[in-house]
């Protein structure tokens, strides 16, 4: 039998709170060489779709273009019960469609018996291991963020969208976070704003929008880059000493958020995986490469880290399917426990 989980299941056996140490295990593990992480293909999909009834989102299909880009992403962490592949689709049109830009699911497979034992909605799961990805970062290597602290977290964030929202989460989650500044050059500002205050009521935290990039960073502890740019959206010189910058958004080489000053202005440059961050447009610009980036496993086993309350800390992600396949595996078992979720028979 499979388990087949909608998005509305994973809600119900996700909580922030536990997934954070299972992401941080699952760094470990990924620093310690003790997974299999293949390459991750992704190849244009969509193209020789025209001539359908469309809408104009689709015009993009027409012809020789492509709708969007198809990935996949293995991944087993050794000792593990399953190991994981998730398929992800990311579709610039479907903003106009009123859809998400990235869709994803996650098949589970025992490793013992290559049996299937269950597919799940992934979207969701995507966007809470990013998110803390910017929790454990904040937490590690925030100025502030120590238990002897009493002021908490000032946060930015830079992009309004669906995982600027989960950077919030998950950083409220790992640490005390005081306030929130949200910074887009679309309206989206007021509405994530507005959702975050709500979500943040009881925990008395200010947030507030943002009129620039210089407005939201300035004074900020953690500054969240969290957009599909392709140049800078911060000016450099905004960013106040000891302030830690959680880069989420770049993931090619024609994506970039940060200015090469920036990285001038940083002590040390983190990365989730140095060898694929050193291929997308912020490293390329300020001509960095593999062995310019920490391993932010490295902090998670007390390696690497903050050395000065007013050093410039960078953090650059562009996501691995080990986190992916760890946080899957502990929403499955929740699911398993709590009998949620559909059983099926293929």
């Amino acid at each position: 039998m499979v388990r087949v989980c909608s998005d509305g299941d994973v809600a119900d056996c996700l909580d922030l709170a536990d997934l954070l140490p299972v992401v941080r295990d699952a760094f470990r593990k990924q620093g310690r060489d003790e997974v299999e992480r293949p390459d991750r293909p992704h190849f244009p999909v969509g193209i020789g779709l025209g001539g359908r009834d469309s809408t104009a989102a689709d015009d993009a299909s027409d012809g020789g273009d492509p709708a969007g880009t198809g990935l996949v992403m293995p991944a087993y962490l050794h000792g593990a019960r399953f190991y994981a592949t998730k398929l992800v689709g990311v579709h610039e049109g479907n903003a106009e469609r009123g859809l998400p830009t990235v869709n994803a699911q996650i098949a589970l497979t025992e490793a013992e018996t290559g049996l299937p034992a269950g597919y799940l909605a992934g979207t969701r799961i995507t966007n809470a291991r990013t998110g803390c990805i910017g929790g454990l970062a904040a937490a590690e290597l925030a100025a502030g963020a120590g238990p002897q602290e009493t002021d908490g977290l000032a946060l930015a964030l830079v992009g309004a969208g669906t995982q600027a929202r989960w950077q919030a989460r998950a950083i409220a989650a790992a640490t005390d976070l005081r306030s929130v500044q949200v910074y887009s050059p679309s309206d989206s500002k007021e509405s994530c704003a507005a959702d975050l205050r709500e979500e943040f009521e009881e925990r008395n935290v200010s947030v507030e929008t943002a009129e620039s990039p210089e407005a939201a960073v300035s004074g900020a502890n953690v500054v969240v880059t969290a957009t599909t740019a392709t140049e800078p959206v911060f000016p450099a010189d905004a960013l106040a000493p000891g302030a830690l910058v959680v880069a989420v958004g770049a993931y090619t080489a024609e994506m970039q958020e940060l200015a090469p000053e920036v990285f001038e202005r940083a002590s040390r440059v983190f990365a989730d995986v140095p060898e694929e961050v050193a291929e997308i447009g912020d490293a390329i610009a300020a001509d960095l490469a593999e062995d310019d980036f920490v391993p932010l496993s490295e902090v998670f086993e007390e390696r690497a880290g903050r050395e000065t309350d007013d050093e410039i800390l960078v953090v650059e992600s562009v996501g691995t399917a080990v986190l992916d396949a760890a946080s899957a595996e502990y929403v499955f078992e929740k699911a398993a426990e709590r009998g949620i979720g559909t059983e099926v028979e293929l």
